[in-house]
């Protein structure tokens, strides 16, 4: 499996380097077939590499809507899809800690990335009860994520050296949107009063998100969902809202509801009221063809759907 380390500043000259060299290329012949088939774990990998390889290349996420990547197991059809891609990519960082194995093996006959890996290790979260590993939800932090979409386009223009200034092309159009999108958050964020900045989700999946962001952000269950909240959590979490007096909580697209809900109980019977302030996309985006079905689409609600809640 394939890692590597190049800071956000490098990211343009990485692009350049992959656009006009033909070196280093893994598998050039690849580059005479009519389609590139990558294989990626998440759609917010697929949305990246679809957007920068067009045309050429043919991509297949494994891990669709409402998909949970930290629980997900590789079936049989998922294997032999990788079997046959040219390029595999998954984002790390043991976000997909079912299917290390499966990676190990792939990268023994073709490129098997881990796209998280080109951010450096100082720019991660270490969260002390996610025991030594980092956090590995790294594209609630936008401009995180545009280094991990940077990754993306060096290694298709890597695999396809006849396409690669067409790549670079797409790749720098696409890094310029992340740049905006960055902006657009951190000025959207800014409008909620400071006294309401807590974020309550089902799991620890946003600290990225609230330290780019200027939020506190608070998950029932820790960033891993494969343990669930017990009654001291929620009890805790109700504490937290009734003492702060804050007005919305949040449910995930990826994770059960019941956690979340047991918490507007037990403000209520407390005498505060709390609303779910709405569903954010986490772990997976929304559906196919909707706007929440692509990254830059799911950042937005989610900004959107957190800012009239709290505002």
């Amino acid at each position: 499996m394939k890692q590597y380390h190049i800071h956000n500043t490098f990211l343009s000259l990485l692009l350049i380097l992959a656009a006009v060299t033909g070196g280093c290329a893994k598998n050039d012949q690849t580059a005479a077939k009519e389609k590139l088939s990558i294989v990626t774990t998440t759609g917010m990998i697929a949305d990246a590499a679809s957007i920068i390889g067009g045309d050429n290349i043919q991509v297949t996420a494994l891990m669709g809507p409402g998909v949970d990547p930290h629980l997900y197991k590789a079936t049989k059809g998922d294997v032999d899809q990788l079997e046959t891609a040219d390029l595999i990519l998954y984002n790390g960082l043991h976000l997909e800690g079912k299917m290390v194995d499966v990676f190990e093996n792939m990268s023994k006959s073709k490129p098997t990335v881990a796209v998280a890996a080109v951010i450096l290790d100082s720019e991660l979260r270490h969260p002390t009860e996610f025991q030594g590993h980092p956090d590995p939800h790294v594209w609630f932090d936008v401009s995180l994520w545009r280094m991990a979409v940077g990754a993306v386009a060096f290694e298709i223009a890597q695999l396809d050296s006849v396409n690669r200034p067409l790549y670079h092309e797409r790749a720098t159009v696409y890094l310029d949107s992340l740049t905006q999108l960055h902006q657009w958050v951190q000025e959207q964020m800014a409008t909620i009063p400071e006294d309401q900045r807590i974020l309550v989700t089902a799991h620890d999946a946003f600290g990225y998100f609230g330290r780019a962001y200027n939020i506190e952000v608070r998950g029932l269950q820790g960033i891993s969902t494969v343990t669930e909240a017990g009654l001291y959590d929620v009890t805790a979490m109700v504490d937290l809202l009734v003492s702060q007096k804050i007005k919305a909580v949040f449910v995930e697209s990826s994770v059960p509801k019941k956690t979340i809900e047991a918490v507007v109980e037990g403000c209520t019977s407390r005498g505060h009221k709390v609303i779910i302030g709405g569903e954010l996309f986490s772990d997976a985006m929304g559906q196919s063809g909707t706007p929440e079905g692509t990254y830059l689409g799911m950042v937005r609600h989610n900004v959107n759907t957190i800012v009239a809640a709290l505002r």
